[in-house]
């Protein structure tokens, strides 16, 4: 006969013996990737790698992966790497709506920048001082007197002959005019008309010949003017210069190695020479603050302060967090913008280190996705609106020149997505080539135990917690244990062992270090908060509505066990399996599946169960069952192979009329061969029929699991102290026919060479049913033929 599992085979339990320390406070902290082997070396490679394409996916399940994991491991590898270039953009003096951009060594954009701050103030006070000083009023004098000299000669000229000939050049609001003279004025009408008609006829000729002349000197004065306004550029000009030369000429040694800055304070000087009357007119078309402005440089990225290449994490990697935005503000109506409003995003922030970002919420910003593809692929930063890159507007706007883009993008996210992104875009494993695939769990022996108490110490002092004493690290390792749901296997997530350190902390108060009793109190506050529902399916159970024996034997009828998983807690639930057989052409009704209740891998496993029950009982003939399977008061969808086992138990006890004993329940997968197969949840389906047991009162109550499975119990103290006191019992199978000797207290029996099993076997019984079952049916059958022909017969008659 089978005998129950051991206490000790149902736990494991971690001696406090085995820690040396008083408390955690005495152990180093521990790398983050400790114990992560393959995921830490695919990270040095990934981060290795120079070639475009070799960027990095990290997988896991950890909801704070990049925090925990990968940001603390790129940092200390950054720390070793070179500090990239400052970022910035400048005015493009020949065409505004392309600023251009410019590198430099970092820490030089910040001094630069306030090296043209101070340059345009001392401009800004200079300029208008230079254009207000004695030495240019005197000089612009000058040039509008001798102009003004160089006219008058040019009218004396013509009113000097004019009176060598008896003629007087007059002023008028109109102009000048030439008249006989008489005297030192203008000759009257009447004397003109006096004079002799050779003298008027003199006098005539010489008036048109003079009024020519006039007409030429009159002629030469816009030249005049345009030299006067010539002169006064250029002497414009050359104060200017004298302003902004020196300056200029001192940066320019400064920065003699660095071309773009050159090139900018060039175009700087033509731009403030281009624009000198903004400086002299009262009220200028572009105010000089505009042309200042143009001057200045917009710093996007000052690594200065950077020690190491930069490390970048974005919570929300928007399109425009990525590749920067370009800002505008409200004038008279009217949106502008300038390259002093373009912002950085999160590429130009990491070029030159390492980007990281959950895949997730990459995934869910619209465009975010292409957006970071574009710029990996083209190796450069453009920074556009989302409207821009797909089109969508046709206003102006600018078009800063692309930056370019040296970055090793870090990826993390759960495993489906790097699967689902492997296989549906072509792009990603072009882009992302490697993954570093990080353990969920972490082996339990006792060469890692060490380490993994160094973990729960490195973890206490991340949230600030007190120290843990030998029994709490004890405790937590358990825990971690049943999170594993495997007595081999550690879990490896870092957010749950937080959250109970932390509520092992709050149940501590002033304690001075933690102890198993705060750790195992966290554990039951954290189940009951979480248990409303399984409390409710339990009160169910115990009043009867839910129908579920834990005693006595019934035919058709056995106990299996499933689990419910809410949010983050799961549980165990009884359920009720029934059967019923009767003569048929083989056919075994899933009536879960007809009812459309049942899933894929429940339809498969019923199938599976099908087979071996033909395979056994009927192997050379037809199997003459009409057989049908139900999970009682179940309401929901059914899914999974794991109640296989119990399947088969009550279908074989209906075929049989052999009763099964209600006081154990049963879990469990079985093959075609009739191998029973290990399932999921074997902790909390224990522990679920168990809670059942106790309140209807523990009389030998047990679970049936499969043997596969007893590497993975972990199961609560009460249990473990039932089973250690003989009032509950666990049996491990390993083959279907175990599992019904335990329901049934009858032996399976082995068939012999002829086929046949023992004669007082379960086995059988079965067989001996079963040809029963294939008499009624040719009794049937036979009955069915004569009626027919009988039948036949009339209407022969009849006819």
């Amino acid at each position: 006969m089978l005998q129950p599992l051991e206490v000790a085979q149902v736990f494991r339990a971690c001696p406090e013996s085995r820690f040396a320390f008083h408390s955690t406070a005495e152990l180093d902290s521990l790398d983050p990737l400790s114990g992560h082997r393959r995921a830490s070396e695919a990270l040095d490679f990934g981060a290795a790698m120079r070639p475009r394409g070799f960027n990095l996916f990290v997988l896991g399940e950890a909801e704070h992966l990049a925090r925990q994991l990968v940001l603390p491991y790129l940092q200390a590898r950054s720390a070793r790497g070179e500090v990239p270039s400052d970022c910035c953009y400048l005015h493009n003096f020949d065409d505004p709506s392309t600023p251009r951009q410019l590198r430099l060594p970092a820490g030089m954009g910040r001094v630069l920048r306030g090296d043209i701050e101070q340059l345009v103030e001392e401009l800004r006070v200079a300029i208008p001082a230079i254009f207000d000083s004695d030495e240019y009023q005197n000089r612009l004098q000058e040039l509008k007197q001798a102009m003004s000299e160089r006219q008058r000669d040019l009218i004396e000229t013509v009113r000097r002959e004019a009176r060598e000939h008896d003629i007087v050049l007059l002023s008028t609001p109109n102009g000048f005019s030439l008249a006989p003279a008489e005297g030192e004025g203008m000759m009257s009408p009447e004397a003109y008309e006096k004079l002799p008609k050779e003298d008027r006829e003199r006098l005539e000729g010489t008036v048109e010949i003079l009024q020519r002349k006039l007409q030429q000197a009159i002629r030469q004065m816009p030249r005049l003017a345009h030299e006067l306004r010539q002169q006064t550029q250029t002497l414009n000009e050359e104060m200017l210069q004298s302003v902004i030369a020196a300056p200029l000429e001192e940066l320019e040694a400064r920065y003699r190695e660095q071309e773009g800055v050159i090139a900018h304070f060039s175009a700087m000087r033509e731009a403030l020479l281009l624009h000198l009357e903004v400086f002299l007119e009262e009220d200028p078309e572009i105010p000089p603050e505009a042309i200042f402005s143009r001057c200045q440089l917009n710093l996007l990225v000052d690594n200065g302060p950077c020690e190491g290449a930069p490390v970048v994490q974005v919570d929300l990697p928007s399109h425009q967090h990525l590749v920067g935005r370009i800002e505008h503000h409200v004038h008279q109506g009217t949106l502008l913008t300038d390259f002093s409003l373009i912002r950085a995003g999160a590429l130009h922030r990491a070029n030159g280190g390492y980007l990281v970002l959950d895949a997730r919420s990459l995934l869910q910003q619209p465009g975010a996705w292409d957006t970071l593809k574009r710029a990996l692929r083209a190796g450069e930063i453009r920074t556009e609106s989302l409207e821009q890159a797909y089109g969508l507007i046709s206003t102006v706007t600018l078009e800063p020149e692309p930056i370019p883009l040296e970055v090793k993008v870090v990826l993390c996210g759960e495993r489906q997505f790097y699967y689902l992104l492997s296989e549906h875009d072509p792009e990603f494993l072009e882009l992302f080539k490697v993954q570093a695939d990080l353990d969920d769990e972490l082996p339990w022996d006792d060469a890692f135990l060490e380490e993994y108490a160094r973990l729960i110490a490195t973890l206490a002092r991340e949230v600030g917690l007190a120290p843990l004493a030998p029994s709490g690290v004890a405790a937590v390792i358990e825990r971690a244990a049943r999170l594993a749901g495997d007595q081999q296997r550690l879990m490896a997530q870092a957010r749950p062992l937080k959250d109970l350190l932390a509520e092992a902390a709050h149940w501590a108060g002033e304690a001075t270090v933690i102890t198993r009793g705060h750790v195992e109190q966290a554990v039951v506050q954290q189940r009951r908060r979480a248990g409303r529902v399984y409390e409710l399916s339990q009160e169910r159970i115990q009043r009867g509505t839910v129908m579920i024996a834990t005693d006595g034997e019934v035919v058709g009828q056995v106990n299996g066990l499933s689990v419910l998983q809410l949010g983050g807690f799961a549980f165990g639930q009884p359920s009720r399996i029934t059967a019923t057989a009767r003569p048929g052409a083989g056919q075994v009704v899933d009536i879960e599946r007809e009812a459309k209740l049942g899933g894929r891998l429940h339809t498969k496993a019923v199938m599976i169960l099908s087979r071996w029950l033909a395979n056994r009982y009927a192997p050379r003939g037809a199997l003459s069952l009409s057989a049908s399977l139900a999970f009682e008061q179940s309401y929901g969808g059914i899914e999974g192979d794991s109640a296989s086992v119990a399947e088969a138990c009550v279908l074989v006890s209906a075929i049989a009329d052999v009763p099964l004993r209600q006081s154990l329940a049963v879990t469990g997968s079985i093959n075609q061969h009739g191998e029973v197969q290990a399932v999921g949840g074997v902790n909390e389906k224990v522990e679920g029929f168990f809670a059942i047991c106790r309140e209807a009162g523990l009389s030998g109550q047990g679970v049936i699991l499969p043997a596969a499975n007893v590497p993975h119990l972990m199961l609560d103290a009460e249990v473990r102290e039932a089973v250690a006191e003989g009032r509950f019992f666990l049996y491990a199978i390993a083959h279907l026919d175990e599992a019904l000797a335990l329901l049934t207290g009858l032996e399976p029996g082995e068939a012999d060479a002829e086929g046949a099993f023992p004669e007082a076997s379960l086995n059988a019984r079965v067989v001996t049913r079963l040809d029963a079952f294939h008499q009624a049916l040719k009794r049937q059958g036979k009955t069915n033929g004569d009626s027919e022909g009988s039948g036949k017969e009339a209407n022969g008659h009849d006819g």
